[in-house]
């Protein structure tokens, strides 16, 4: 985006901003220039670090777009956050005041010196949006293995990646699976604000219910996780939605998932990108086809910098977070200013796959097993829809693997007596083919669904 990034609001195209639709509501943006969705005047969160705590998505956005420029710190803390690990945000970000929805309980865990309630509501005000301070968005790191990190990045970074050509002659429409507290959701919810309108999930919300809205508002733009894109696939409400692009981020983007897209909206763009809370995002493919090309890693002098080394993804760019806020973590860049994702890569044939991420290997005999190599052969069996492969104890060889398939509708409807006879030693057949022996997995079960984490990605439970 050209020029220095000014506050959220002061970056809304002037003359066309569009709206915010949640579950229970549509708000018109242009109506923030005369209310607020703050019960206290703007004013007197002035320069304090302000924790925002707020179950409705809508509520949120609205909070985060009113905050912005106003507030020294303002920490989105997403709303599946586990409440023992709540006091040691509260203390790490030095938290002043909370945000919460007009329907939420108070926020428990500290003495804060204000409580400030929003609703979708909007009151009049008199707000001067005109001058504005340098904010620090705060977003918590997932935390499935224990308290979240909190990635410190200012508007600038978040929207980095945004170019002005992206502001279509049609403002688009867009909508994602994400929540808004995360990275991911937050990249689509300031897409779309700067290009158009959003239509925003809500977690107490059915998927059936959520798509159907999203068809009703005419949606074009839709992002989500290749888990999420799976479980909308299998609904059958998917095809009442017509997007024009179709973007995956959060998790690898097999072949399969790729084609079962491509199927599916035969007339939009379908593009799989590379992003993380604290890396940022690094590319976007719009090819068709897993992976990313070598030539990608041709980036020197370029405002987004790839390498790979150590057999990891390493990103150096605008968009990278600023550090982490919690002392005693290690340095978010490396010496040389990249940030090493972590996801390992495989080259082959001039394109790059994600093999997966370090810590999630399997081992086996001594020999490590990315999970993710093993599910993109069995989503790629036509009768599939989605696979998770984690580690079975032996006491051989330690851990073999093991998978559970879930099978697409049609496939399902073929057999509904016993899938299990019909397609499982077909499926071991094809890992055999395609994968050394000791990633073939010893075990395969038919399974009818396969649960996602609030952020959108496969839940991996341990061995």
């Amino acid at each position: 985006m050209a020029g220095k990034p000014r506050s959220l609001w002061q970056s809304l195209p002037e003359g066309r901003r569009g709206w915010l639709q949640g579950a229970r509501g549509t708000v018109m943006l242009e109506a923030l220039a005369a209310a607020s969705s703050l019960d206290a005047p703007i004013e007197t969160l002035r320069g304090r670090s302000v924790l925002l705590i707020v179950r409705d998505p809508l509520v949120a956005a609205l909070a985060m777009i009113e905050l912005d420029g106003f507030a020294r710190r303002m920490v989105l803390c997403p709303p599946d956050l586990a409440a023992q690990y709540l006091p040691g945000v509260i203390a790490c970000a030095a938290t002043e005041v909370c945000v919460r929805g007009l329907q939420d309980p108070p926020a428990p865990a500290a003495p804060l010196l204000l409580q400030v309630t929003a609703q979708a509501t909007l009151r009049a005000a008199a707000v001067d949006r005109a001058g504005c301070e340098p904010t620090e968005w705060v977003l918590l790191t997932s935390g499935t293995t224990g308290a979240p990190k909190l990635v410190v990045h200012d508007f600038g970074s978040l929207i980095s990646a945004f170019s002005d050509d992206a502001r279509e002659s049609l403002p688009p429409i867009w909508t994602t699976f994400y929540d808004n507290r995360r990275y991911g959701g937050l990249q689509i919810l300031l897409r779309g604000l700067l290009q158009g309108s959003v239509v925003l999930p809500d977690e107490a919300e059915p998927l059936e219910a959520f798509l159907t809205r999203a068809a009703e508002t005419g949606v074009t733009h839709i992002s989500g996780t290749p888990s999420h894109w799976r479980r909308a696939l299998m609904s059958g409400i998917a095809r009442t939605i017509s997007p024009r692009y179709v973007r995956l981020s959060g998790e690898i983007a097999d072949q399969g998932i790729l084609n079962a897209l491509r199927t599916a909206y035969p007339s939009a763009i379908i593009a799989h990108a590379f992003a993380s809370t604290e890396a940022g995002v690094a590319f976007e493919v719009r090819d068709g086809i897993e992976g990313f090309p070598r030539s990608l890693l041709e980036t020197a002098g370029q405002a987004v910098e790839l390498a790979v080394r150590g057999g990891t993804l390493r990103v150096r760019s605008p968009g990278n977070a600023r550090g982490y806020l919690r002392d005693g973590l290690e340095p978010l860049t490396q010496p040389d200013g990249f940030v090493d994702t972590g996801d390992r890569l495989e080259l082959n044939n001039g394109r790059y796959r994600f093999m997966g991420r370090e810590g999630g290997m399997i081992n086996v005999g001594g020999l490590k097993v990315h999970p993710e190599e093993i599910e993109a052969v069995l989503n790629a069996h036509p009768a599939v829809r989605m696979s998770r492969v984690t580690a079975r104890r032996s006491p051989i060889t330690g851990a073999v693997v093991a998978a559970e398939v879930v099978l697409t509708q049609e496939a399902a409807g073929e057999t509904p007596q016993a899938p299990a006879e019909a397609l499982i030693p077909e499926l071991t057949e094809r890992c055999r083919r395609t994968l050394a022996a000791y990633k073939v997995p010893a075990l395969i079960r038919i399974v009818p669904t396969l649960d996602v984490s609030a952020s959108g990605k496969l839940l991996r439970p341990d061995a």
